[in-house]
């Protein structure tokens, strides 16, 4: 077996499984992804718990741990499904992963697609040898996305690969290198360091955006990172979406999709590694989310005009 994976190109009128393994969704709030995925000549199927609430352990979650984990392992085992995708991300996705079997799901890959807490899910199916899709939940269509979202999303399920140019950042180090992309969300990667899911950052690529934390619970994770000796070990970094950090009353930042705080945090921790880095990168919990394949080999090249090519 030949590792990673990526799952085969869905054609029209194929199934996708829709989950929530997280954060609790209402129908108002996925309708319109519904529709573009009918419109695109897919049939969503929504799992038995996608609209749930259980709300008894200080969060809203979609289900209990066992309803959750039944929707997922559900799509996964089922073979009329093609791809998954989550409703949303919020917590939940880490009670999980110790628990699914894949043992029907070799048998007929998928592509999983989310972001943000469906990190920890990623990381688990590529340390399995599968590659997913970092990309829009259905969720966040009702918040109002740009126009490229969703229709980079369905190209990727019909076996395009993406390109992206990235213009100059003062943050950037100039650079080319190759290699596996792997990461997400950094609270999740950070979250997951020691475990036996964690990424595998050895000559990878390292992907990471966040939001809503403060500028010391970004600098924390950072240090975890590299004195797990992360940053020493890749060849590459793409810094993408920063958003919502600190405190709005005093951060003018705050609603910018590249907190300017927050890079020159990135940068610091960055500043004693030699490797190419790419700040500005258009994926995160931003309004032009981009999606990226994580498992994907990439070519990352970084001038004036910086590339990443898939």
């Amino acid at each position: 077996m030949k590792y990673p994976i990526s799952p085969k190109k869905l054609t029209k009128g194929d199934k996708i499984a829709v989950i929530s393994p997280a954060g609790a969704t209402e129908l108002s709030q996925i309708e319109n992804t519904l529709r573009l995925i009918k419109n695109r000549g897919y049939e969503p199927v929504l799992s038995e718990h996608c609209l749930g609430l259980f709300d008894e352990q200080g969060y809203a979650y979609s289900g209990t741990e066992a309803e959750r984990l039944s929707d997922l392992q559900w799509a996964m085992n089922s073979p009329e499904f093609s791809a998954i995708w989550a409703t949303r991300g919020g917590y939940g996705c880490q009670h999980l992963i110790k628990h699914l079997d894949l043992s029907q799901f070799k048998n007929n890959p998928k592509w999983y697609i989310g972001y943000s807490d469906n990190t920890a899910m990623q990381s688990f199916l590529l340390k399995s040898g599968y590659q997913s899709i970092s990309g829009q939940t259905l969720k966040t269509s009702s918040f109002g996305v740009c126009d490229k979202a969703y229709p980079m999303i369905f190209d990727i399920l019909e076996g395009f690969k993406p390109k992206f140019l990235v213009e100059e950042n003062q943050y950037n180090e100039i650079g080319h290198t190759k290699g596996q992309i792997v990461g997400g969300n950094l609270a999740l990667i950070y979250a997951l360091l020691g475990t036996p899911f964690s990424f595998d950052f050895k000559d990878k690529i390292l992907f990471i955006e966040e939001i809503g934390e403060h500028f010391y619970a970004l600098d924390r994770m950072l240090m975890a990172l590299d004195l797990a000796g992360v940053f020493e070990s890749i060849k590459g970094i793409i810094v993408g979406g920063m958003t919502n950090m600190g405190e709005e009353s005093n951060n003018d930042s705050y609603s910018s999709s590249f907190d300017e705080k927050a890079y020159q945090i990135i940068a610091h921790r960055l500043k004693n590694y030699r490797i190419p880095k790419l700040f500005g990168f258009l994926n995160g919990h931003i309004y032009e989310n981009q999606p990226i394949i994580i498992g994907a080999e990439v070519e990352l090249t970084i001038d004036k005009i910086s590339s990443v090519i898939f």
